[in-house]
């Protein structure tokens, strides 16, 4: 640590402090951090495993990092951080090993050593996709029992990981309102957290997926003048990514059906049928979405479906053979606080944006004019939104110069800040610490002497807790609260 001032006297007071409470130890070492998905790494990947990759790649650049998947499928690309596949039994290894944990999805199922009710390792849960809201639809094909029964079970795994995390991340404004009620619902809101931090940011912090700081470039072709029916000058709409039950495709297709009499260039891309995660099985609505292409004539000739899935980073090929990108879906609860990433991908390769309204993302095209947000299930108001996009190139090269100033919000490097931030000083949550809770009956009024032995105990509990940093934030809330008390009494007087 660097002494503010280059006095005598204050040098020698800043060595003394830093010797006495190990400040070179807290601050002046990278600490041990592994991040644990259950989605499959290598050339293809999806969401959650992009997430996790790029995780590890920021935290990397100050922090000695792992990233681990539980999934069998790990043939990772070439990375600056070690990339290794574990079986569930053995990631107590990883633990063990780490400072910090960072996890997903279901992998806290699957440590049981971070469950122990003694466990003071430092836990990160990453939130930003609510498993349960998607079951709600994923599952409607199924009998109610299973779907009762699996709904139950995806939201004791979220309850499990809000009872025990230190630091949350979620994906947007929206999703940090859900996440704040859950959390509250379960007791995390404590007076201790509050009188801390009243914002509560520093247990829940809005971490949007990222895209990459660098422009996309070109590295070979992919759709146009290559995919058989699709010509150098045709018009591309391009759907990233999956095709799940909680999206509206058939619209889409309609919409296109619509479009292709006035404009026969007219060519909707699919850009993945098949995740790469062998555990997410083909969803009923892919199969609904081929049907009706087939039955409209219109596959081969303006639909078209890539039933594999693009390597990660060769994807930029094919987003930048598409003149503007879509995502349409239903207005349900899962729309309302759901983050779609494939629309990052979108502003990274500056293509103009189509998409149902209802969601984080209809939002900011609205505001910032990235795009059109139509009405959902309106295949009418979707053609001509892809006709202006497609046609109007005016107002195509407008949406592209607000694209380049928004999509640096979106960097990676700048998404990341609060979990980059928070590793440099990783703590246990407010609440979590021990003797936290207040109790339920309001104790005798100390005396001096009790006050002193109980600030003495308190100091000795944060520094063994989060060090110097922890008292330095907990006495910084007395005073604000002393202060406050202070201006109310004058106040009445």
């Amino acid at each position: 640590m660097e002494p503010a001032y280059p006095l005598p006297r204050y040098l020698a007071a800043h060595d003394v402090l830093v010797e006495a409470f190990g400040l070179e130890e807290v601050f002046g070492r990278p600490r041990r951090i592994v991040v644990i998905t259950g989605d499959a790494i290598g050339e293809r990947m999806a969401g959650p495993a992009i997430r996790a990759w790029h995780m590890a790649d920021v935290l990397s650049g100050e922090h000695d990092v792992r990233l681990v998947t539980v999934n069998p499928q790990c043939a990772p690309p070439r990375s600056a951080f070690p990339v290794v596949q574990s079986r569930p039994r053995d990631l107590g290894e990883h633990v063990d090993w780490a400072d910090v944990v960072v996890l997903q999805g279901h992998v806290l199922e699957m440590a049981p050593k971070l469950k122990a009710a003694d466990s003071t390792k430092i836990v990160v849960c990453d939130v930003y996709d609510p498993m349960h809201l998607e079951l709600l639809e994923q599952g409607k094909d199924g009998d109610d029992e299973r779907r009762r029964l699996d709904l139950l079970g995806v939201t004791d795994v979220l309850n499990a990981q809000l009872r025990r995390g230190d630091f949350f991340l979620c994906a947007s404004r929206r999703q940090r309102h859900f996440w704040l009620g859950h959390l509250a619902a379960l007791g995390r809101l404590t007076p201790a957290l509050y009188d801390t931090d009243p914002t509560v940011r520093s247990l829940l912090a809005e971490v949007p997926f990222g895209l990459p700081g660098k422009a996309p470039e070109r590295t070979g072709p992919a759709i146009k003048g290559v995919v058989p029916g699709i010509g150098e000058d045709d018009k591309v709409v391009l759907w990233a990514g999956g095709v799940y039950n909680w999206f509206d495709p058939l619209t889409l297709v309609r919409a296109v059906d619509r479009l292709r009499g006035a404009h026969d260039d007219v060519r909707l891309f699919f850009l993945g049928m098949k995740h790469p995660n062998p555990d997410v099985p083909e969803m009923g609505v892919a199969g609904q979405t081929r049907r009706l292409a087939q039955r409209l004539g219109l596959v081969g000739e303006h639909v078209f479906f890539n039933e594999t899935w693009v390597p990660y980073h060769e994807r930029q090929n094919w987003l930048l053979d598409g003149d503007c990108g879509v995502t349409t879906h239903y207005e349900h609860v899962e729309t309302e606080f759901a983050f779609r990433t494939r629309v990052l991908d979108y502003l990274w390769a500056g293509l103009p944006i189509v998409t149902t309204d209802g969601d984080s993302f209809a939002d900011l095209v609205r505001g910032e004019r990235l795009g059109v947000v139509v009405p959902a299930e309106d295949p009418e108001a979707l053609a001509d939104a892809l006709e202006r996009v497609l046609y109007d190139e005016e107002f195509a090269a407008t949406c592209r110069e607000r694209i380049a100033l928004v999509r640096e919000r979106f960097t990676w490097e700048n998404v990341l800040a609060p979990l980059v931030d928070f590793c440099r000083n990783p703590r246990p949550a407010a609440d979590r610490l021990r003797g936290s809770h207040a109790p339920l009956v309001r104790p005798a009024p100390l005396g001096a002497a009790g006050r002193l032995r109980r600030d003495i105990a308190l100091v000795r509990e944060y520094l063994d807790a989060g060090g110097p940093t922890e008292v330095a934030k907990r006495a910084a809330g007395r005073l604000r609260r002393l202060a406050a008390e202070r201006l109310r009494g004058n106040g009445s007087r």
